[in-house]
């Protein structure tokens, strides 16, 4: 299931970049997630509680660092995760882009999720709705990470 998301902060290009490149300051503005350890060799490992309708569901994550292109703005992360409860797992490919606009910053996020087990039935009809409403939320904390 490939998810597209996108937006507007008003900082700099520049000052978005780096924040957007500091995994462990931007896991927070995840909506229930949680960073638990890790930096060493680009690679991290994060608890994400998530509701999926009426299922709450909690993934043990770990999340690399595949790709940076500084030139152009662009990193890509691979999260590989499993339901706590053992109701399945997931995976996913987040690509974000930069783009400098109007004096501030449009932030581009293309996600690629596969979803297995039980967890496929529960969210298929729902992912994108609830992905929709976590980048809004991510956005607001971004945004206020570089107004501070």
């Amino acid at each position: 299931m490939r998810l597209e998301n996108s937006f507007h902060v008003a900082a700099p290009l520049e000052s978005a970049w780096l924040l957007l490149n500091d995994v462990p300051s931007v896991v927070p503005c995840m909506p229930g997630a949680e960073l638990l350890e890790g930096g060493a060799d680009d690679t991290w490992k994060a608890k994400l509680s998530v509701k999926l309708g009426p299922i709450a569901l909690q993934f043990l994550t770990d999340v690399r660092r595949e790709e940076v292109d500084e030139a152009a703005r662009r990193i890509v992360l691979s999260a590989r995760a499993r339901e706590a409860r053992g109701r399945g797992n997931a995976q996913a490919t987040i690509e974000s882009r930069l783009v400098a606009v109007d004096g501030g910053t449009r932030v581009e996020i293309t996600t690629d999720v596969r979803l297995q087990g039980t967890v496929a039935q529960y969210g298929r009809g729902i992912v994108s709705d609830v992905a929709s409403r976590l980048t809004e939320q991510f956005a607001a904390c971004i945004e206020r990470k570089l107004t501070v």
